[in-house]
């Protein structure tokens, strides 16, 4: 840090005093003074001279740090009818990336047949009711990738934003929608998707997004068999692109396809500079504990490190995931259910679609595939899932959260299940019955067998409305913590702004911070530099430091309150209504004293935003600067 206890500076409009400052370096902090003037740090040091100032800022028990970044978001839509982002700023976030797995706005909205592309693709990929999303897209008017960056000059944002090149995308743009999810590009088509990732690197892109997740389909008919557009592409048509963004020195984020592990530990292979001449940077899914599939992060952990080695010469990291993996159901609409054949029936239904729901449900053919699927994914403990299940379903971890049964509420499906048991075998003497419960054990078949079919039931009576939970994947603190702080990882993959009513990780760059703390400032110091300086660095971006010159965009952090946050105690469901529509979101007021984005300061008193965000244009479209 620069002493500025002996400079003579112009009055400056805030200075914050006194704060323990993580400059995002990674080294120690000290206590220091941050003088912010015309939307940049002016002066770091101690004792900063007070004469005219306009304001004095009294930070003394609070950490300052850098404004975070979060490195996986799908903000891409809603930036478009609310550009404060507030759910991200409240927890610190004043940079985010948007175009990742393949998805994304660089194209507009990509009309075809009455419909269009983003919608088909956002729908069932990020869990996120196309009414919601049409409202987003009705806003596009723009139809490729330099006119979208030129956009965010025009709206009132308020966190920076990274744009990635979205591969589904840019097919759909080349190709049409009905050739992007049936074939291999022509020659003339190729040509034209490598011009267009050429000229996006040439504009500022920070890289290019694929994704490979199995159970990624599209929502529109007649395609909602199909998964992504970029799962059709073969190693050729990516090798063409990739070297683009390896001669450019940019990133490619991908996810892998578990159930075909050769062809993973191919592709990421392309990072090694050994092997193809220059590293190529690699951001990919995921440093995950998953329940499912205990110690399988070892072999990501193993593989990145191997690339990453002095040998290999590579430049790959996971994104590791800070918060316990807790995953809500509105009924059958949750990520879990895309895995499993029978299910997809159901989500490819329309969300407003509810008596043909209960149609399909009624059906003995599709109970009898629904508890084959049920079965298929659930194994006794120790044994693997199948390669394309991911998730375990099982009754005794599946918890039921804002149901129209209140005393199920807090509750798993096997308790619940028992609770029928005991109210059949004697109905008057059944202790502790409410009438709600009453009337829906009441309203069950007699012929009721197990859970499965107990869960279909609550499917058919209340549809959407039997809102569940359960924890796929980092439930041990301690792995976590390994995966956070590991050479090859970056803290990431929050999905900020998708899944709606599923999950809410906005708040994930508090917990690593709130983990590091358990283990003293030193790793509190490498947890900031691993949220701010470290990804701005690995994406090429110009945010993520405290230092004179640098943006001021700027958190302050109670450490106290930090240190008491309960991430899942405080997560909600609120009216959203720029969407219209329930969503779940995380609450840390108190944690974050105040932040600021480009100087101003958008969130005071630990508990609430200033006029300024979302009517002032704070953030910027952030362009590769080759930091």
């Amino acid at each position: 840090m620069s002493d500025g206890s002996k400079q003579r500076l112009q009055p400056p409009a805030t200075i914050i005093r006194g704060a323990l400052v993580f400059d995002g370096s990674g080294t120690a902090p000290a206590r220091a003074d941050v003088a912010v003037r015309d939307g940049r740090i002016e002066a770091v040091g101690s004792h900063l001279p007070a004469d005219e100032c306009a304001e004095n800022i009294d930070a003394t028990d609070c950490w300052l740090t850098p404004g975070l970044l979060d490195i996986h978001t799908h903000f891409d839509l809603e930036v478009e009818i609310n550009p404060g982002l507030g759910e991200a700023v409240r927890h610190g976030t004043t940079t985010v990336v948007v175009g990742n797995c393949s998805i994304g706005a660089a194209f507009g909205p990509q009309p075809y047949g009455g419909s269009n592309a983003i919608v088909d693709c956002f729908t069932r990929v990020e869990n996120m009711p196309k009414t919601v999303l049409q409202k987003c897209a009705d806003r596009m008017d723009w139809d490729h990738p330099a006119a979208y960056l030129e956009h965010f000059e025009d709206i009132p944002l308020g966190p920076n934003i990274a744009a990635l090149i979205p591969h589904s995308m840019l097919r759909i743009d080349a190709m049409g929608i009905d050739a992007a999810i049936s074939r291999a590009p022509t020659s003339g088509e190729m040509a034209e998707m490598l011009a267009t990732l050429e000229a996006a690197m040439e504009l500022g892109y920070i890289g290019m997004s694929t994704d490979n997740l199995v159970f990624h389909y599209l929502a529109n008919a007649p395609h909602k068999n199909k998964r992504l557009p970029t799962q059709f592409a073969d190693d050729r048509e990516l090798k063409q692109l990739i070297e683009v963004l390896r001669r450019h020195d940019r990133v490619w984020q991908a996810t892998p396809d578990n159930s075909r592990p050769t062809r993973n530990l191919r592709r990421f292979s392309w990072s090694s500079g050994r092997l193809h001449g220059k590293p190529l940077r690699i951001s990919a899914l995921s440093a995950l504990d998953i329940s499912a599939l205990p110690q399988a992060w070892r072999a990501f952990i193993g593989l990145a490190a191997t690339l990453n080695s002095r040998l290999m010469n590579g430049k790959i990291h996971f994104q590791a995931l800070s918060n316990t993996f807790r995953i809500w159901a509105d009924g059958i609409h949750s990520p879990v259910f895309e895995e499993l054949d029978s299910t997809r029936e159901l989500i490819a239904l329309e969300y407003e679609d509810v008596d043909g729901r209960r149609a399909l449900i009624s059906d003995r053919a599709f109970r009898r595939r629904f508890r084959q699927d049920w079965k298929r994914s659930h194994r006794p403990d120790g044994l693997l899932p199948s390669p394309d299940s991911t998730f375990r379903l099982d009754p005794r971890r599946m918890f039921f959260d804002d149901c129209p049964v209140a005393a199920w509420n807090g509750r798993s499906l096997a308790e619940v299940v028992a609770r029928f048991r005991a109210w059949q075998a004697n109905p008057e003497g059944f202790a502790g019955a409410y009438p709600d419960e009453t009337d829906a054990f009441r309203a069950a078949p007699r012929d009721i067998a197990d859970e499965i079919d107990f869960f279909l039931y609550g499917l058919h009576r209340f549809d959407l409305a039997f809102r569940w939970w359960m924890d796929i994947a980092n439930e041990n603190r301690a792995v976590r913590k390994k995966l956070l702080f590991n050479d090859n990882t970056l803290p990431g993959f929050n999905d900020s702004g998708a899944h709606i009513s599923n999950m809410a990780f906005y708040d994930g760059n508090l917990v690593t911070l709130q983990l590091a703390q358990e283990d003293g400032l030193d790793r509190v110091a490498q947890a900031v530099h691993r949220l701010t300086a470290a990804p701005a660095e690995f994406f090429g971006i110009d945010v993520g430091r405290v230092q004179p010159g640098a943006q001021a965009d700027l958190v302050l952090i109670d450490p106290d309150a930090l240190a008491a946050y309960d991430s899942n105690a405080n997560r909600v469901r609120v009216y959203n209504r720029q969407f219209e529509h329930d969503v779940l979101v995380n609450r840390s007021d108190g944690v974050l004293r105040e932040v600021y984005i480009a100087g101003t300061r958008v969130w005071q008193d630990g508990c609430r935003f200033t006029d300024a965000l979302g009517t002032q244009q704070l953030g910027r479209a952030l362009r590769f600067s080759g930091r």
